[in-house]
């Protein structure tokens, strides 16, 4: 018997859900919903499910996943927990744009019966956890630092909506682009201490396109952070670049899908480049996959999303040093 899942916005990143799901024979998508009837009735169409306007009169669904505009994620989920009868409620990067949203929505979510789940597909990116697995091996030993250049592009249709480039919905290039890797740090290295940063609207919208930050986590590590949605024409890569006492290491490519550089004391490079038809990768896959296996624990934890939505918020809507 398939587990059930509705579909909750239908722009851009609806179809890489669309694609995860129809990769999992376990999976099937039972209705669809928007706002705009004409969007809902095309993807209910070429699905084969019902569709719906109103998340509210959503009923039959084990999951309902929220891929509506970020400043309307707290909202959006929250009424989802207290209208529908899902188990289970995924949401797009970012689940808020403020920290104290996203406290209240963890909250409200459980205090509804409901399971709360970030998407941050990133993590499960191969190259990613054997990093992870490979820094709490203790075989670098002492890690130094890290770079991290999120150096992408984002073209004038893609401000051409009514939320992209607004402050109150979409938040800027850390909360679209850079959170993935906000929440990749955190993953790698733990709690932050301190942070500061500084933001530029070259272009004019009303949010960050362009940004750079300096991170200091508890354990020592200190890092920083350069995100732009303002390369010329098209991507042109991510990198992520870490410095420790018995080692060197870089990952690069689309999504950090190749290691680049590798000079690490009794390890020969690993075998591990992988290739990705998109710029999402394919840790949506993984993620369903962990909720159908209930690998709840494979999820962000609640501390690290909060911490890394109350880091964005301060570098995102004042330019600030947080100590």
């Amino acid at each position: 018997m398939s587990t059930t899942i509705a579909l909750v916005g239908l722009g851009r990143i609806s179809k890489r859900h669309i694609e995860a799901i129809a990769a999992n024979p376990r999976l099937k998508i039972v209705q669809v919903c928007d706002v705009k009837k004409e969007k809902a009735q095309k993807a209910a169409l070429a699905l084969n499910c019902p569709f719906c306007t109103d998340y509210k009169t959503i009923r039959g669904a084990e999951i309902i996943s929220v891929l509506t505009p970020s400043g309307m994620h707290p909202l959006h989920a929250q009424e989802i927990a207290n209208a529908t009868d899902c188990r289970y409620i995924v949401v797009e990067k970012p689940i808020a744009l403020h920290g104290n949203e996203a406290d209240a929505l963890f909250d409200g979510v459980a205090k509804a019966g409901k399971t709360l789940l970030p998407v941050f597909q990133n993590r499960y990116n191969p190259l990613v956890v054997f990093l992870k697995e490979l820094v709490a091996s203790g075989r670098l030993g002492r890690v130094y630092s890290f770079v991290c250049n999120v150096l992408w592009s984002r073209d004038a249709n893609y401000f051409a909506d009514d939320w992209h480039g607004t402050l109150a919905v979409d938040g800027g290039v850390l909360f679209t682009q850079a959170s993935h890797y906000i929440d990749m740090v955190h993953f790698l290295f733990g709690q932050l201490q301190s942070y500061t940063g500084k933001g530029a609207n070259e272009r004019g919208y009303e949010i960050y396109d362009t940004h750079s930050m300096s991170l200091h986590f508890k354990n020592g590590v200190i890092g920083s952070i350069n995100s732009t949605i303002s390369v010329y024409r098209q991507n042109y890569m991510t990198e992520f670049t870490l410095m420790a006492e018995k080692g060197t290491i870089r990952l690069s490519g689309t999504n950090l899908n190749k290691v680049e550089f590798w000079d690490v004391e009794g390890m020969e490079k690993p075998n591990k480049d992988f290739a990705i038809d998109h710029i999402y990768g394919k840790g949506h896959d993984t993620m369903y996959q962990y909720i159908l296996d209930g690998s709840f624990e494979m999820f962000p934890k609640r501390e690290e999303v909060v911490s890394g939505i109350r880091l964005m918020e301060d570098l995102s809507f004042q330019v600030l040093t947080k100590r």
